[in-house]
């Protein structure tokens, strides 16, 4: 049985070394994947369920890699210089990084959302330390060090989630006037969505989207829509994702002479999907400011409101 298990290792550590060179998933350009590596190397990220969703962790087939042998594993966190790895310290493990003198390498996996398509890559590290892990008595949480750069694959899959965490934090105001292009940009669609008012089904139109809120025109009465729970319903492509935010309205702008139509602005509950941070921490860098001419960021700003004859009835 152990010869089986040690085979199907060696062809998945082969067919991973061979997939990275083939099919590298990286597709920023490369200075900015120098940029994260210069600014975020030693920022790590948790692999928690929403981390692993966006990424595209391909958890089981994580592997480590020692001597000759190949040890199942679970990966915690990473950051560009080293990752923390849960595994059994009784299979072995322990005594082959005496053999090996700390030395190891560990495979990643993830899956392009976009494509669907996996990619694998090796990275080599020496181990530590360990310490027990409180998942239970014979598991360790292993610390490894990075023996060199990682793949750009890596540096692009969690540079991307460091990036959005941090434009959340400085930029979370910065609200996204929805047009077509920014539609375009964003995979947002359609402009046209559904919103739940206190359980009743609405359609409104999206007028501008932020990382903490966004502002929907609709027909209604303004001392019926202040401070309630609205639910709004987004739709993205590339890849396909759909999901629910749950906010309040927190303020009323009246339309001019429209006395049924108001613009809400609404304030979202935390936690907001890991996703849409990336979504708009994307789009947000590919347009920042030329500041050589002092031009404002093209779709960051608030847009007039539009003809009352495109706003969907209740």
């Amino acid at each position: 049985m152990g010869n089986i298990f040690d085979e199907a290792m060696r062809r998945l550590y082969k067919n991973s070394k061979t997939l990275y060179y083939k099919e590298s998933m990286a597709v920023l350009p490369r200075q900015k994947i120098q940029d994260y590596y210069a600014e975020f190397r030693n920022i790590p990220i948790t692999f928690h369920k929403e981390v692993i969703q966006v990424t595209g962790l391909q958890a089981k087939q994580i592997i480590l890699k020692c001597g000759s042998d190949f040890f199942p594993c679970v990966i915690y966190s990473t950051s560009f210089e080293e990752a923390k790895i849960v595994a059994s310290n009784k299979s072995g493990l322990m005594d082959k990084l005496k053999e090996t003198n700390n030395s190891a390498s560990i495979k990643f996996c993830f899956k392009v959302p976009s494509s669907g398509e996996q990619v694998a890559f090796l990275v080599t590290a020496r181990v530590a330390g360990s310490a027990p892990y409180d998942a239970g008595p014979d598991m360790s949480m292993f610390t490894l060090q990075f023996s060199q750069r990682p793949p750009d694959d890596l540096i692009e899959i969690v540079g991307r989630i460091i990036e959005a965490n941090k434009s959340f934090t400085k930029r979370k105001d910065e609200r996204i006037t929805i047009t077509p292009e920014t539609m375009r940009k964003l995979h947002l669609t359609p402009k046209e969505v559904g919103v739940t008012i206190d359980g009743v089904p609405r359609r409104c139109i999206l007028r501008d989207i932020s990382f903490t809120g966004a502002r929907i025109i609709m027909l209604g009465l303004s001392k019926f829509l202040i401070n309630k729970q609205i639910t709004i319903k987004f739709e993205f492509d590339e890849p396909t994702e759909s999901y629910s935010i749950i906010g309040k309205s927190i303020d009323i702008e009246k339309v001019a002479e429209r006395k049924d139509m108001v613009v809400l602005n609404i304030l979202y509950n935390d936690p907001v999907p890991m996703t849409y941070k990336v979504r708009l921490s994307d789009y947000l860098n590919t347009i920042r400011t030329d500041t050589r001419t002092n031009r404002p960021m093209p779709g960051v700003d608030t847009a007039d409101a539009p003809a009352a004859s495109s706003v969907p009835n209740g």
